[in-house]
């Protein structure tokens, strides 16, 4: 108890400590991108006095060095100075963009919301009256507009991080349940075994009594069930062996079991082919299919109704369709149902279909699913193997 403390709080430390440093990442990113953007509104005000230093001594040939270089110096934002609609000067822009009035109107408004448009001027002391050059019109740099979306590719980075860490996290808590499970169902096999034997040594011993043999027999059949459960059980969490058998007789073992073991008021029904039919099978696990496959058809009808069997076989494929006339199944309900823990039973653990899932589709290479079903109607599960 106290190691899983001391874990839970490990784990809120780093979780509190990712967003701490998250926000200091972003926030430095922030601050950065504020200072480089005020450096550039400094550099496009200097040129802008440049700009209007050359044009208010445009007569004299002795420009200042110092404005001259200013002026001169490379600019690397988009940008251009307008005035009484045409366009002065321009620089990193395409000039086919200026070709239309419509595309120097889209840009004015788009340098305006990026950057405040500078007002380009000059005071004649001499007339007392201001005299405009033009405005200065211009956007973030490149290096700005990408410095711009770097906060979005961290947070997606940080996302992505976080999602691999999430799924690790819960694969290796799966796989730490699973093996639970696997051990839980292995104990179960052990602890079975003991009162097993000793059921099979007391059937000996009423067979010595000469009790009714009918009695002897059907103990012997719940026996030999107590022995398939138990190396169900004992093969959970290992690799089946498969083995070369014929699935219409071991469906047929299967059906009459459940058939004698059932209600009277259902109604079964069998059809299968009159030739065997070989497949990659582990018999215990396969048999463990049909039971469930059974027992769910049988509580959808509430234990009323007709239930049918049916295999097919097409080329290299052999279906096992097990149908009711239960409650039905909706559309959305087609994958749900095999997902561990999903039920419509007030009990029920909702682990039969997701099992016989897994038996058929990851130990046998097979296919199960819902082939259809009608709310109030009933439904028909198909089990798809490959035949050899």
């Amino acid at each position: 108890m106290l190691f899983s403390k001391h874990r839970n709080l490990t784990r809120w430390i780093i979780v509190v400590a990712s967003f701490g440093i998250i926000s200091l990442i972003l926030w430095n990113t922030y601050v950065f991108f504020q200072k480089f953007k005020i450096e550039e509104q400094s550099k496009l005000d200097i040129w802008a006095a440049a700009y209007q230093e050359i044009n208010s001594n445009a007569l004299d040939e002795n420009v200042n060095p110092l404005v001259d270089k200013v002026f001169t110096s490379e600019i690397t934002n988009p940008m251009f100075v307008y005035n009484d609609g045409s366009v002065l000067i321009s620089n990193n822009i395409d000039e086919k963009k200026f070709d239309k009035e419509t595309s120097i109107k889209n840009l004015i408004i788009q340098f305006s919301e990026e950057n405040k448009p500078i007002v380009i001027s000059y005071e004649d002391n001499i007339n007392k009256e201001t005299i405009i050059y033009g405005t200065l019109y211009y956007g973030n740099s490149e290096v700005l507009n990408k410095l711009k979306y770097y906060p979005l590719a961290l947070l997606l980075i940080i996302f992505l991080f976080g999602a691999v860490a999430y799924f690790f996290y819960r694969s290796s808590k799966i796989a730490a349940q699973n093996k639970l499970w696997s051990g839980m169902a292995k104990e179960t096999a052990h602890q079975i075994g003991t009162p097993l034997s000793s059921l099979i040594g007391w059937t000996e011993i009423l067979k010595s009594e000469h009790v009714n043999p009918e009695y002897i027999v059907e103990i012997e059949k719940d026996v030999s069930r107590l022995q398939t459960i138990t190396e169900r059980f004992s093969k959970i969490g290992s690799l089946p062996t498969l083995e070369k058998a014929d699935i219409v007789k071991e469906t047929l073992e299967s059906y009459d079991y459940l058939k004698t073991r059932s209600s009277k008021l259902i109604e079964f029904e069998i059809l299968v082919p009159s030739e065997e039919i070989y497949v990659n099978l582990n018999k215990q696990l396969y048999s463990w299919t049909i039971e469930n496959l059974v027992k769910n058809a049988i509580d959808a009808m509430k234990g009323r109704g007709k239930l049918r069997i049916e295999i097919t076989q097409l080329e290299n494929t052999v279906k096992i369709n097990v149908s009711d006339t239960g409650k039905g199944l909706s559309k959305s309900q087609f994958n749900a149902i095999f997902e561990p823990g999903y039920t419509t039973k007030k009990r029920g653990w909702g682990l039969g279909l997701s099992l016989a899932k897994r038996i058929i589709e990851e130990f046998h290479q097979g296919k199960i699913k819902v082939l259809n079903s009608e709310i109030g109607k009933g439904t028909t599960m198909q089990i798809s193997m490959k035949s050899i």
